[in-house]
Order: structure tokens, then C-alpha cells, then sequence
């Protein structure tokens, strides 16, 4: 369904369905932070109570894994947000 890291094929390779027309705007981004947000809320403080680390040390390692979960976690919000446009017709906003 996705070409590049984020971008919407034209088609779909197998049944040949035109997918260009569907765009997610900012769907998958507001997504994405909510569920980062709140995993990370969960880790931060968990880490935190039971390791006590460094505030630096601690701030390098939310902020690393803050930023591999959400280039991880993005396309397939974006896919399930052209999904759900695909699935109920919607065609793109």
C-alpha cells in the first residue's frame, strides 16, 4: 500500500484498485503521538521508579526511543488510516 516510507501507491499491485486518491493528511501523526505519548508516559515513569538513572541519562534514552517508536509506529498508522478510508468508501477527505 505504501510506496516510499510514507507515500500512497497509485494502485494496488495485486487487484490493480486506484489508492492514489486516498491521502491521510495528519490522521496517522495525531495517532502516532497519542500512542507513543502514552506508552512512553508508562515507560518514563516505570524506568524511573525502579532504576533511579541519571536525569541525563534517562532523558537520552526516552528521547531515543521516543524517536525510533514513532518512525516505527507512523507508516502503519498511515496505512490503517488509508485502510479505514478504503474500507468504509470514504475515497480520501
Amino acid at each position: 500500500m505504501l510506496e516510499s516510507y510514507l507515500k500512497v501507491k497509485h494502485s494496488c499491485d495485486s487487484c490493480g484498485q486506484e489508492l492514489h486518491h486516498n491521502r491521510a493528511d495528519d490522521g496517522p501523526a495525531y495517532l502516532t503521538i497519542l500512542l507513543v505519548g502514552h506508552l512512553l508516559g508508562f515507560a518514563l515513569h516505570i524506568t524511573y521508579i525502579q532504576f533511579r538513572p541519571d536525569p541525563l541519562t534517562l532523558a537520552l534514552i526516552m528521547s531515543l526511543v521516543t524517536i525510533s517508536a514513532s518512525l516505527f509506529i507512523l507508516p502503519r498508522m498511515k496505512g490503517l488510516v488509508v485502510a479505514y478510508q478504503w474500507a468504509k468508501r470514504m475515497h480520501g477527505f
